[in-house]
């Protein structure tokens, strides 16, 4: 839990920081691809928010109402972060540098352009490109804060590649900062080179062109964040080769016939829940068989140390 909190902290303070700077910078010189990630940012920081919320939320202790546990608040506060990555931050980011494409308006001052308060002329391009490469060194280091708690956690379960993690990580928060800053630096990437085509072939519509595809890049990584968050929200297994690992824990224990069904479920990003119906031996008595299915709850949990869940419901 307290990794995906630095995670969620360490973006948080990185978005936050770059949405006023790029703020600044489209009202300075009014490029489209600027206010499009603007929204990116403010989306964002919105988002981390969100995300904090959702954990302190899921560390509530089991209740009679929820006695489960508020695991899934989690994965709740990541699907509204999808929703909003998707409608706020690409929705708007989409149709503005729409509008600024087939208007032909005009991508902001490309000459000398005063700041305030100090009262220095600086170039409008060279504005915008401290302010995108202050952005990029941010979104770089929360980026690498998301990777190492992402690749600790691959390590831990043996996934090959990001994509196996991202088919079956059960951590969300982490998931999703990774995947917003993985979005933040190359939408920070795009909206420079269309600055600078912008400026040296002196058409303003590869600004607006880069707020059109930032705002796509936005869209198609919210769906699949949804989609992400939508397995664990109608409640998924663990994964195959986990499940049958844990099932195999049953199958073998002394006195286990036979493993009439088994079921698990994800109650939350460190939470899984175990239930079993099993055909035990019919001379075992009553002392033997509660002491052989605490004795494989304990096993199960040596495999995973996030079953917290565990039910045994013996079948003579």
């Amino acid at each position: 839990m307290a990794g995906n909190r630095s995670v969620v902290i360490a973006a948080l303070v990185a978005n936050g920081a770059i949405a006023v700077l790029k703020f600044g910078g489209f009202l300075l010189t009014g490029s489209p691809s600027m206010l499009s990630e603007t929204y990116h940012s403010i989306s964002d920081t919105g988002n981390q928010v969100f995300l904090l919320i959702g954990i302190r939320y899921s560390g509530k202790a089991p209740s009679i109402e929820h006695p489960f546990g508020y695991g899934k608040a989690q994965f709740f506060y990541s699907f509204l972060v999808s929703v909003f990555l998707f409608g706020i931050a690409g929705w708007e980011s989409l149709k503005h540098g729409y509008n600024a494409l087939t208007a032909g308006t005009h991508a902001g001052p490309t000459g000398p352009v005063t700041l305030p308060v100090v009262g220095v002329s600086v170039d409008a391009y060279f504005i915008n490109v401290a302010i995108l490469l202050g952005a990029i060194a941010f979104e770089g280091y929360a980026l690498d804060k998301a990777f190492a708690e992402l690749s600790r956690q691959m390590r831990r379960y043996g996934w090959d590649d990001l994509v196996e993690a991202f088919k079956t990580t059960s951590d969300v928060t982490t998931l999703t900062a990774f995947t917003e800053d993985t979005i933040a630096l190359v939408g920070a990437a795009l909206a420079l080179v269309g600055i600078t085509l912008s400026r040296w072939t002196h058409n303003p519509a590869y600004d607006a062109a880069a707020a059109v595809l930032i705002g796509l890049l936005l869209m198609g990584f919210a769906l699949a964040l949804a989609w992400e968050n939508k397995r664990l929200l109608l409640g998924e297994s663990v994964p195959p080769k986990l499940g049958d690992e844990l099932q195999n824990v049953v199958r073998t224990h002394r006195g286990v016939v036979h493993v009439d069904h088994f079921r698990t479920m994800y109650v939350g990003p460190e939470s899984i829940l175990v239930a079993a119906e099993v055909s035990f031996d019919p001379e075992l008595d009553t002392s033997e068989l509660d002491e052989d299915i605490t004795q494989i709850e304990t096993k199960l949990q040596e495999v995973d140390e996030r079953i917290r869940f565990a039910y045994i419901e013996p079948e003579l």
